[in-house]
């Protein structure tokens, strides 16, 4: 078995919680390096003719927080899932938890973001969306709707819960003619998926510029550049449309903040569907979208996570 190794930079009082956030999200263990886990040599009962004096010096000055996990093909959305996490903490209030700083570096010595791509074969999402990587071959199938992708360390490659489970709340609910904007569109799955589903005028949105030029080499190999536009932006602070259906698959901090803005273009009684939802945080969301105007219309979970569908009730 192969492994990744993530090293996120902290502090001595965010470690623990940096460890536990890599155990959620799915790291097979961690590991605390921390200077002030060496005794100080120069306090009163320290015996250091039991240490060797170089290691004080060979330590890091940040402390980091290492965990490992395991190579295949959920690795890409796994790390990006850390990244956006720790994008998330860099602007906590009370803890004080360093530049947050991530390196990525393969156990095996390997390069793990092509090696991954060895685990990644063609599969089935709900009834016809089948997600088909470019380097591998397959016969379609009668009703097959077929998305060629090429993630690259773009989050979405399908394999991932959270962005499985929007697949299928978008075959299930999309309907043919609909306009839909995919906020944090990532590879471009969703769009594409929504494209391949019907949908007339897809908008996809990243904040991210190296998502953006990866959803836009996906939207033009599956042939729907007419149906799908993708810009560069936030949400709050860019380019938006009126739309029948809104989907994100990001982060539960980012859909509280983002489902009050999505008010202003999702139209009235239209749905929401939203991921990227780790179940501690379910009730969080519920609570911000429920004071923005929506209500519960679906909900589906895998593991540790939650997708939404949220009806824009209107105020």
């Amino acid at each position: 078995m192969k492994w990744v190794e993530a090293v996120v930079h902290t502090t001595t009082i965010g470690s623990d919680l940096i460890s536990e956030e890599l155990m959620m999200l799915g790291a097979t263990g961690t590991e605390i390096i921390d200077r002030t886990d060496v005794p100080d040599p120069r306090k009163a009962g320290v015996y250091w003719e039991l240490y060797d004096p170089k290691m004080l010096e060979e330590m890091p000055e940040d402390v980091l927080v290492k965990g490992w996990f395991e190579l295949n093909e959920q690795t890409p959305d796994v790390i990006s899932n850390v990244k956006q996490r720790l994008n998330e903490l860099k602007n906590d209030e009370f803890i004080d938890f360093g530049t947050l700083e991530l390196d990525m570096q393969n156990v095996a010595d390997e390069d793990w973001s092509e090696n991954w791509k060895k685990y990644y074969k063609p599969f089935r999402i709900g009834s016809h969306l089948v997600v088909k990587p470019t380097w591998e071959p397959y016969e379609a199938q009668v009703d097959d709707l077929i998305i060629e992708l090429d993630p690259g360390m773009a989050f979405g490659t399908g394999t991932h819960e959270t962005t499985n489970m929007c697949m299928q709340l978008l075959e299930k609910h999309l309907q043919d003619g609909m306009r839909v904007m995919d906020v944090g569109t990532g590879s471009g799955i969703l769009a594409i998926a929504a494209a391949r589903l019907g949908a007339k005028d897809i908008l996809a949105i990243d904040i991210d510029p190296s998502a953006v030029k990866v959803a836009i080499e996906n939207v033009e190999l599956n042939g729907v550049k007419e149906q799908v536009r993708v810009v560069v932006g936030d949400l709050c602070k860019s380019e938006a449309m009126p739309c029948d259906l809104a989907v994100a698959n990001i982060v539960a901090d980012a859909i509280c903040m983002l489902a009050g803005p999505l008010t202003r273009h999702l139209e009235k009684d239209r749905l929401l569907i939203c991921s990227g939802i780790i179940r501690e945080r379910e009730q969080d969301v519920m609570n911000a979208a429920t004071e923005a105007g929506y209500t519960l219309f679906d909900r589906i979970e895998k593991g540790e996570w939650v997708a939404l569908a949220l009806k824009n009730e209107g105020k």
